[in-house]
């Protein structure tokens, strides 16, 4: 049986066949608007190029960039019912507060203030007021919405009365969609409270996504189910998907990191995946991108969710390059999918960063002849300003001075030197289609975050323990096989600051996809 990974990005929908660790055919198709005849396309190019039958494909593993796009490009995001449980403290920062103007007024800007909320060992604050939320859900009524975001202060410890106030909306409001902020983000109120907003507006896209792939796959007569990955290396069934759109983000740079862990079969390295438009640079630990320990921005708005720590810079194989007097710049402007009409080996009139590579002998690409005439002073000083971007990237990348070694993947890689100062530079077979690879050996993941109280005889071990059996009970939950799973990610962290001799635990597990839970 086999294995087929989709990544769907911007530009390009790549493809490719795996059997067992071997990869039997990658493929490259444009991404198209409705999503499912990219998709199609890419399906059908990648059965014929590797020849096997599709009553033989096992599963479709498919990445995708769309809701991150939705956020950032403010389209296809639905009005919100932001409820937070939390008077009377916290009154002086409304629901999203610190959102930027324009996207507070897409979700709605509808924010709502209720008495309720735990202490940080999970004793009440203040009891819920459920008068005023059955006067919310009037108003949400009234208003027409579809979706709302419920968020309580350390719903991460005791998540009673978040459970309590989605059930009275569903009752209340036939049909609604509420998103528990407990399901989304980690500790942290506003942060998390702005990652159960965003996921709510994406719900009804994240219906239409998931219904697409499933057309492709229907109209390609493949009955194998799929699955789509997640922002950590791992997987979620499409039917999750559509109650958490926003675990998806970042899961493009994510399965190129991964893609190249497989591809080479290195666990600690850093990773440079080279685009059209941009280079994502991040680093592999025990084979899975480190993860950021901050909060993350995304469009504009302060998350807490699960993350890599993955940083653009704007050089691609489309960016332009530019002379200046003595300086050189190359990017952030590029020319993007259209590098393949408009560069100069390609018969177009810009110089490109894929021209300079061609001219230097970096790369074998289109028409050597339509660089002859560049002057090598010119290339030569262009190549010294990329590998300075890339030099640059990857030493922001590492956390200590031992040596690690570079891994090039995506289909700009062709830029980067044979090595980045003294660290080797490796490009793997197959580095083109590197984020089809990391869908395709995505596993199952199940992971914890929240704060444990030491007290009444509850231990560090025990407490660890439990967070662990916690992790691992959300894996087989989600379709991990129990007798796979291995833990890759462990901390915790004593919190001086709460009394209680309180700690907030961290545990990640990760395992082989079995068949998830009905």
């Amino acid at each position: 049986m086999y294995r087929v990974g989709i990544d769907v990005g911007g530009t390009n929908t790549d493809a490719v066949v795996l059997e067992g660790k071997r990869v039997l055919a990658g493929v490259k198709a444009s991404t198209t608007e409705d999503v499912t005849s990219g998709v199609l396309e890419a399906l059908e190019k990648v059965i014929a190029a590797s020849g096997i039958a599709r009553d033989e494909i096992a599963a479709i593993m498919i990445g995708t960039t769309h809701f991150t796009n939705a956020v950032i490009e403010r389209r296809h995001m639905d009005e919100v019912a932001a409820i937070r449980l939390g008077l009377p403290s916290g009154a002086g920062l409304p629901p999203m507060v610190d959102w930027p103007e324009d996207l507070r007024q897409i979700v709605g800007n509808h924010g709502y203030q209720v008495k309720g909320g735990f202490e940080f060992d999970g004793r009440i604050l203040s009891p819920l007021d459920e008068d005023e939320i059955l006067r919310i859900a009037g108003e949400i009524r009234a208003k027409g919405l579809n979706a709302a975001a419920v968020t309580c202060v350390f719903s991460g410890v005791n998540d009673a009365m978040e459970v309590r106030v989605k059930e009275m909306l569903e009752g209340e409001c036939p049909g609604l969609r509420v998103v528990m902020s407990k399901d989304i983000g980690r500790h942290g109120l506003l942060a998390r409270e702005s990652a159960a907003i965003m996921n709510a507006s994406l719900l009804s896209l994240a219906d239409r996504t998931v219904a697409a792939f499933g057309e492709a796959l229907k109209r390609a007569k493949i009955a194998a189910p799929f699955y789509i990955t997640q922002n950590d290396g791992t997987l979620m069934a499409a039917d999750v998907v559509r109650d958490y759109p926003v675990l998806t983000f970042a899961s493009g740079p994510t399965n190129s990191m991964r893609g190249a862990a497989f591809l080479t079969g290195l666990k600690e390295a850093i990773v440079v995946d080279v685009g059209g438009t941009t280079s994502d640079v991040g680093a592999l630990s025990m084979g899975f991108p480190r993860q950021a320990s901050t909060t993350v921005d995304i469009g504009g708005v302060r998350t807490n969710f699960r993350m890599p720590d993955v940083f653009s810079i704007g050089l691609g194989g489309g960016s332009l390059v530019v002379e200046t007097g003595d300086a050189v710049t190359i990017g952030p402007k590029s020319v993007g999918y259209r590098v393949s009409r408009e560069a100069l080996v390609f018969g177009g009139d810009v110089l490109t960063a894929t021209d300079i590579a061609v001219a230097s002998g970096r790369a074998e690409i289109g028409d050597r002849a339509g660089v002859a005439g560049l002057a090598p002073d010119l290339v030569a000083r262009a190549v010294a300003r990329m590998t300075e971007m890339f030099e640059d990237c990857v030493e922001r990348s590492r956390v200590s001075s031992a040596p690690v070694p570079v891994i090039a993947v995506g289909g700009g890689s062709v830029l980067m030197p044979d090595r980045i100062g003294e660290l080797e530079v490796i490009r793997p077979e197959n580095f083109g289609v590197a984020n089809a690879v990391g869908a395709a050996i995505a596993q199952i993941s199940g992971e914890t975050d929240r704060v444990f109280s030491l007290i009444d005889g509850r231990t560090r071990e025990s407490a660890l323990a439990e967070a662990e059996a916690e992790a691992r009970e959300k894996a087989i939950a989600a379709g991990a096989l129990a007798d796979t799973l291995e833990v890759i990610e462990r901390e915790d962290m004593p919190l001086a600051y709460l009394p209680g001799n309180a700690t907030r635990i961290h545990v990640k597990v990760v395992g082989e996809m079995g068949t998830p839970n009905a």
